[in-house]
């Protein structure tokens, strides 16, 4: 027998659980994003591991900003495009990134490797646009070839983006800014290059957990993919 409780949980928003079986593991919870308190929490928690996108940017007056964002993916190759969001603002203050992309249409997507994850840590605070989180964190700009915001050395992957077009999302204190650019440059460390694949061993990417939570990503394990064929069913090789 299946049975709904209801759970209060902190300022009174409240959680839903449904009593199962003891085979099915435990209680299975509804949580409603728009009630439960602390829900990103929820989220972040779930949605795991995220890659990291190290965003540099370049101001109309040449300030240079780099900060990290791990709502953050590719979802096409052709044309290729990555997507990334970015709160709106920072208590009165507006988020450099978004700004810098706003005026200027452009971005450079570096992608962050175990080797730089503390210099990316020292990156995420809230500095004034004038100071540098090149300087913040002793990373190194290096000039872009088709676009102005410079690239981070230590990434061994840069991909230079122009803008396609920033969604707004949410309202208020919540709002932000859903980023799309097309991919129209990526450089390439050639050390992690195995064949023609990206060998992950050596790329080492970071991932993003929740809270101050990340994760190393080289624990890695292969399955192929089944194809249908209708003549012979499904079968797991190429």
């Amino acid at each position: 027998m299946i049975r709904l409780l209801v759970l209060e949980a902190v300022g009174g928003s409240q959680l839903y659980a449904y009593n199962r079986p003891i085979n099915h593991g435990g209680n299975v919870l509804k949580v409603d994003p728009k009630t439960f308190e602390g829900f990103n929490r929820v989220l972040t928690g779930v949605v795991v591991p995220r890659p990291i996108a190290f965003v540099s940017t370049i101001s109309p007056d040449g300030l240079l900003n780099v900060a990290p964002y791990s709502f953050f993916n590719v979802v096409s190759y052709d044309p290729a495009t990555v997507v990334f969001s970015s709160s709106r603002h920072s208590g009165s203050k507006r988020k450099d990134t978004l700004a810098n992309i706003e005026d200027t249409g452009e971005f450079v997507v570096n992608i962050v490797v175990d080797d730089i994850a503390e210099a990316m840590n020292m990156t995420a605070a809230e500095y004034p646009a004038e100071d540098s989180e090149f300087d913040i964190a002793g990373l190194s700009p290096a000039p872009s070839d088709l676009v102005r915001p410079p690239r981070v050395v230590e990434s061994p992957v840069n991909m230079e983006c122009k803008l396609n077009q920033i969604i707004p999302l949410g309202e208020g204190d919540h709002e932000h800014g859903l980023v799309i650019g097309e991919v129209v440059l990526i450089h390439v460390r050639d050390d992690i290059i195995d064949g023609h694949r990206i060998n992950h061993q050596r790329l080492k990417p970071t991932g993003r957990l929740a809270g101050n939570m990340y994760c190393h990503t080289s624990d890695v394990f292969d399955m192929v993919r089944p194809v249908y064929r209708p003549e012979a069913g499904v079968s797991t090789g190429r």
